[in-house]
């Protein structure tokens, strides 16, 4: 009843305003009010044009001197990752060009042509040199762009696998991932939802009578060695996922009912990464507020927040449900022999079935 009470209240307002506004114009009927621009209002509006275009390059000088670096700067953490960041970079610099040359144009000739009493624009019906100039500049930046585009794609996915590459299968399921190792034999096992069988903790749908599954391991932490090809197999159980490792340059969608692939070589371990002089500054600048935070946190009787230290993530880049936000697994590069180390530590796909 409250919210119909409301609805009316507020359409009572409404009309209310309505009737106000149009005893107002009645009111001022008799008064003269053009709607016409005069040469003061046109002077005014060219002014105001060249104000706002100052106001725009004086904007982005600030952001270039305060923030110009982040575009620049390219910590990638795989082998293919700087041309992934070139194209970027070239892509970038093409925009700001373009930008600011074309609203120079649109505000300096808004002044120069703004109208004035006794003076006619004069009108072309076509311009066939003018036409042909700001198509084929365009057609020719456009080109070269896709092109380019299209080799770099080609140069990473059109890869090789290694002697030595490492197979290993991202399973995607709302809101988690699970990562499957190879294991000795480098092979993956058959794996179908069909087979999932909770009683055993078979919990990927991995095919128990496989010999090739026997020795795949499965974790919730994904480590991967510095420097060897890693050749990711993505699968999802449920929903469109999409394995996203911004550092790395990598992303695939999981798609249910089919394996997708992806392929990339680390070049920098999370050690590596967390002593470089950007990222320093960037977890020093996220700790910083996080104390202050903690401080007006502890001032309400809650606990303080964690201090941050930096670590590769993998991540869902697609909206696949309520907790989309939370779906993520960290990623620790390390040297082979900490790699080997770690993976000796793993438990077995066969010995880690639950025996009924």
């Amino acid at each position: 009843m409250s919210a119909v009470l409301t609805i009316l209240v507020l359409l009572s307002i409404t009309v209310a305003i309505w009737q106000m506004v149009k005893i107002f114009d009645l009111a001022n009927a008799k008064r003269e009010n053009s709607q016409v621009a005069d040469d003061k209002d046109n002077r005014v509006n060219g002014i105001l044009m060249l104000v706002f275009l100052a106001f725009i390059y004086v904007i982005t000088i600030i952001s270039f001197v305060n923030w110009g670096h982040f575009p620049l700067v390219s910590n990638a953490a795989s082998e293919h990752g700087p041309q992934i960041d070139n194209l970027m970079i070239i892509s970038m610099v093409i925009i700001f060009i373009v930008q600011t040359i074309t609203q120079f144009l649109l505000h300096y000739f808004a002044f120069k042509y703004k109208g004035e009493k006794g003076k006619k624009a004069l009108f072309y019906a076509d311009n066939d040199k003018l036409e042909f100039i700001w198509t084929i500049i365009p057609v020719i930046v456009l080109a070269g762009l896709i092109i380019y585009g299209l080799f770099t794609w080609s140069d990473i996915m059109n890869f090789e696998q290694d002697d030595d590459a490492l197979v290993v299968e991202l399973y995607a399921q709302q809101f988690n991932w699970k990562a499957r190792y190879a294991g000795e034999d480098n092979v993956l096992g058959k794996s179908n939802v069909r087979l999932i069988n909770l009683d055993n903790a078979n919990i990927l749908g991995i095919d128990e009578a496989d010999p090739y599954a026997q020795d795949d391991v499965i974790t919730t932490e994904l480590h991967l060695p510095k420097g060897r090809q890693v050749i990711f197999k993505m699968r999802s159980q449920d929903v469109l996922h999409s394995a996203y490792m911004p550092h790395f340059r990598a992303q695939m969608n999981c798609v249910p009912g089919m394996v997708t692939e992806f392929s990339f070589t680390p070049s920098m371990t999370t050690d590596e990464m967390r002593n470089t002089p950007e990222m320093i500054d960037k977890v020093a600048g996220i700790n910083k507020i996080r104390a202050e935070k903690s401080e007006e946190l502890l001032k309400k009787g809650q606990e303080a927040l964690d201090r941050y230290e930096f670590d590769y993530l993998l991540l869902c880049n697609k909206i696949c449900g309520k907790s989309h936000y939370n779906m993520q697994m960290k990623i620790v590069v390390e040297s082979e022999e900490e790699y080997q180390a770690w993976m000796k530590e793993q438990k077995l796909f066969k010995d880690s079935l639950v025996q009924n």
